[in-house]
């Protein structure tokens, strides 16, 4: 089982994890674009419930369903959070190893930046990823 830790640039949240990640994917919609400030969004999914965190979090409700954290302090983006699904997605560039990120596919890619290319192999899916 991978171990993810993690926390926000000014090192006041710190997680780590105990279960095995749900997916690995990277988000190319405008929504998350906007949160993390940069083309995509790359993160590890997991189980709330499997994701111990500590720490000064604040919560951006952007959108019915999904709530986004980031650290009160510095304001780095840490995470996003379906609560009614029991889910949470960990930002990649929050993770202590990002090399330990192995991506699976990429969604909403008919949002995607038009100087990205992706050469990578993955799946894409022009909006939402398929319910597994």
């Amino acid at each position: 089982m991978i171990q993810f830790t993690g926390g926000c640039l000014c090192q006041a949240i710190r997680y780590e994890t105990t279960g095995e990640p749900l997916n690995q994917r990277i988000c190319h919609c405008r929504l998350c674009q906007k949160a993390i400030g940069a083309a995509f969004n790359a993160r590890v999914l997991m189980r709330i419930d499997d994701v111990a965190m500590t720490g000064p979090v604040s919560i951006y409700r952007s959108s019915e369903t999904l709530e986004r954290g980031f650290c009160s302090h510095c304001g780095a983006s840490v995470f996003s959070r379906r609560a009614a699904a029991g889910v949470m997605g960990l930002t990649v560039g929050s993770l202590d190893d990002p090399s330990l990120f192995k991506p699976d596919m990429h969604f909403w890619v008919s949002s995607k930046q038009g100087w990205v290319t992706l050469s990578d192999g993955l799946p894409q899916y022009p909006e939402g990823a398929p319910v597994v």
